[in-house]
């Protein structure tokens, strides 16, 4: 048997918030009502940057770490080596950056038990020495390719998620979306929460959920008529679940090849060489390009970049659109 542990990085959408309305709105999984989640902490069981807290009332400030320990339940199986492969883009003593193909499960699941980045990530970390062990600071979702960055400690990990939530970095993603968008540049502001027709989705509300915010910038477009094809760069303010994804198909410009937030318009083409070429390609045209950040222990400004994958380099050629160099 083996303690419960929960663990959240307050955000900018939780500067002043209740720590109670902060547990409830990060940790979906633990189904409890705000009562219980009062009673959890007025019992010890909530800790805020490693010191206990015992007031649902205190106050939580970006960066927060918070820690919520639910008694015994039975120990997590642990995560299985293996000998896979991993394009390594960045690597020091504290932290890692890898470059993760679409179609490659970030963490194991219950459907997803092996073959994930995790189980090659255990692999590779089995000669470091106590106490490091992988863990993923941030996601991707299996159809996405790019960036994902690995912290060595829990005390980095803890660290990094701060330095990402800060306005001296950048997290930049390329996505290939249908539409002509007009503006050169753009903010999209919309809110997300849980989309009540489906558990696995979220969804935009200019009034409803969490504060949510992309910034985009065009990088060109393609007449494709009927249609309209552009390529954005996108990024994150806030790092909410699929918010890229919703944010841009609620403005009318879904991702090509997303297969939850927009059905596909290659049929709409006109051009039937074009039309076949976006047709093809098998999942989100979405690619985490590009971070910058303070690195939390050494204190260098780090900046990485992921290299185009080849299937999304092929569908920018393919279509006309601008590979950025």
């Amino acid at each position: 048997m083996a303690a419960a542990e929960h663990t959240l990085t307050a955000d900018h959408g939780d500067r002043g918030r209740r720590i109670d309305l902060v547990i409830r709105r990060h940790l979906t999984e633990v189904r409890a009502s705000r009562t219980r989640i009062q009673a959890w902490i007025a019992g010890g069981h909530v800790s805020v940057n490693g010191l206990p807290v015992r007031r649902p009332s205190s106050r939580a400030a970006p960066g927060d770490v918070v820690r919520l320990s639910l008694g015994e339940t039975p120990a997590r199986r642990k995560v299985a080596a293996e000998a896979v492969p991993l394009g390594v883009l960045y690597e020091d003593e504290y932290l890692l950056a890898i470059d993760k193909p679409a179609g490659v499960v970030a963490h194991p699941t219950y459907k997803h038990d092996a073959g994930t980045l995790l189980n090659a990530l255990v692999w590779r970390a089995r000669t470091w020495p106590d106490p490091q062990r992988p863990s993923l600071v941030g996601r991707l979702d299996k159809l996405t390719s790019g960036i994902i960055l690995v912290a060595r400690t829990a005390a980095v990990h803890a660290a990094m998620q701060r330095a990402m939530m800060s306005p001296l970095s950048e997290k930049d993603y390329l996505a290939v979306v249908y539409g002509r968008v007009n503006t050169s540049r753009g903010r999209i502001g919309l809110r997300l929460g849980a989309d009540q027709q489906d558990a696995r989705k979220v969804a935009a509300s200019p009034t409803t959920g969490a504060e949510s915010v992309t910034l985009f910038e065009r990088m060109g477009r393609v007449a494709a008529p009927r249609v309209g094809l552009s390529l954005l760069q996108c990024r994150l303010v806030t790092g909410r679940k699929h918010q890229i994804r919703a944010h841009l198909a609620a403005s009318g410009w879904p991702i090509v090849g997303d297969p939850a937030y927009g059905e596909s318009k290659a049929s709409a083409i006109v051009d039937p060489a074009l039309a076949a070429i976006v047709q093809a390609f098998a999942r989100q045209a979405l690619h985490a390009w590009r971070v910058v950040f303070v690195h939390p222990i050494t204190g260098e400004r780090v900046s990485i970049e992921a290299p185009l994958p080849g299937d999304f380099e092929r569908l920018l050629r393919g279509s006309g659109l601008p590979v950025p160099g």
